[in-house]
Order: structure tokens, then C-alpha cells, then sequence
């Protein structure tokens, strides 16, 4: 709760912990000026906002701020618990941006539908905490952690260049709406900023049988990464009928 930079989720919570400073995405000076500021010791980013939007950050941007932190000793930490697990087309978000963190957070889809969370550390932070050091009342279950040993020995070469295709039909496809103005998002996490009325939208969309979500004021599309083609094709058309009606 105190990481995140939305204040809307932060109402009826805390204390929170104290530390955590917001600098502007795609904006290298906002990060560099603040950790100068408060001489900060690492730097958390989502590599592609879930909640906030869809949105990819901008690759020039977060691999500035990797070098920068890289060179004032700072660690990086990335939360990938809705762009992980093969979502984005690579098994994590950051294999798109050439970037090595040092600790890496991960959920959602590791667990297919099982309680499941994931922190995974570099060489860099791997005395930090051992198998001890941290534990919960359901952490360590096993039916869900061999169901994520699993899931990660079905995420190969194949499957994540299926998802890349997939992610660009969906995209191409609903550039052709007249009502759609862009598309963001990378592999099968997506984004759809449209002029029609989201509310509208959604319901239109439940009526004939198609589940689509919103992030602030895009649709959010999050589909199984190993729908078939003709289920896919198929909601892609419903939703281009709807946005289009």
C-alpha cells in the first residue's frame, strides 16, 4: 500500500510506511532529482501499469533509470505481479527493456487461479533473507507451488511467441474502430482508449457473452495466454461490433 503511487487506494488505509517518494513516469529527471533529493537506496517500477492504465513505459526511460541506478548503487525492484509469467509476450515484462533488477515480485498468473506470490532476488540481494525469514499461514502450500512449477514448464519459446501474435492481432483489429482512438499495452496485456461511453461498453459486451474490464479510462484486455484462435477471433469481433455500434 505505501508503494503505490495512487492516491485513490491509499483512502481509509495506514499508517503507511514512511520512505516512499512518487516520481513521474517517463520522466528520467523527475527520477533522478528525487533520488538525489532523498538520497534513495532503490527505485520500484511497473515495467506495464495494470491498474494505472495499461500504459508500457517508454524503453528509453527505464533503461535510463536502470543505468542511473545501477551507478548510485541503488537497487532495482520490479513489480510484476500482472505483467509476469509469460503476459507481455517474454516471461517477464522486463526481457522487453534489457534490464537486469534485483528483486522482482510476481503473482497472478504463476498461480492460475491458486493463492500464490512470488519475490524472486538477484545474486545482489540473495543473503538479504533466507527460506526462514519470512513466513505466512498459508505460505509454502504445496498444491500451489507445484501447480507454478507447472505453469513455468508450460511458458516456453512457443507459447510466448503465440501470446506476441495473439497481442498484435487483438491490436491491429481494434485500430479499426472508428470509436478507438489508440492501443497500449505489450503482448496480451492491452489497452483500448475509445470515445464510447466505457460503461456502455462493458455491459453491451457482457450481454453477448464477452468480459472486459476498465483501467481508469481505457478497457483492459487480459485474455488467457493459450485461447484458441477461433475463441479469441471471436470476443475480438464482439468487441469491434460494440465499439463500432
Amino acid at each position: 500500500m505505501s508503494a503505490t503511487g495512487q492516491e485513490e487506494l491509499h483512502k481509509d488505509f495506514g499508517p503507511f510506511t514512511e520512505g516512499f517518494v512518487f516520481a513521474d513516469a517517463d520522466d528520467f529527471e523527475s527520477v533522478k532529482t528525487l533520488a538525489e533529493k532523498h538520497n534513495a537506496c532503490a527505485v520500484m517500477m511497473e515495467l506495464v501499469q495494470g491498474e494505472g492504465g495499461v500504459k508500457a513505459l517508454d524503453p528509453d526511460f527505464v533503461r535510463n533509470v536502470a543505468a542511473y541506478a545501477k551507478t548510485h548503487d541503488m537497487l532495482i525492484v520490479l513489480d510484476e505481479i500482472q505483467s509476469g509469467n509469460g503476459r507481455t509476450g517474454e516471461l517477464y515484462a522486463y526481457m522487453n527493456y534489457g534490464i537486469r533488477p534485483d528483486i522482482v515480485s510476481t503473482a497472478k498468473g504463476i498461480g492460475g487461479g491458486l493463492p500464490l506470490g512470488v519475490t524472486m532476488f538477484a545474486s545482489t540481494c540473495e543473503h538479504t533473507l533466507d527460506s526462514h525469514s519470512h513466513g505466512s499461514t498459508f505460505g509454502g502450500n504445496p498444491i500451489c507451488t507445484a501447480g507454478a512449477c507447472n505453469i513455468i514448464d508450460r511458458i516456453d519459446d512457443k507459447l510466448l511467441a503465440q501470446v506476441k501474435e495473439k497481442g498484435e492481432y487483438i491490436r491491429t483489429e481494434l485500430m479499426k474502430c472508428g470509436t478507438v482512438e489508440y492501443v497500449t499495452g505489450l503482448g496480451m496485456m492491452i489497452g483500448v482508449k475509445t470515445t464510447a461511453d466505457l460503461g456502455e461498453v462493458i455491459q453491451k459486451c457482457l450481454d453477448k457473452g464477452l468480459l472486459v474490464l476498465t483501467a481508469h479510462d481505457l478497457i483492459r484486455i487480459l485474455p488467457p495466454l493459450n485461447i484458441p484462435a477461433e475463441i479469441m477471433k471471436r470476443g475480438v469481433s464482439i468487441l469491434k461490433d460494440v465499439l463500432s455500434e
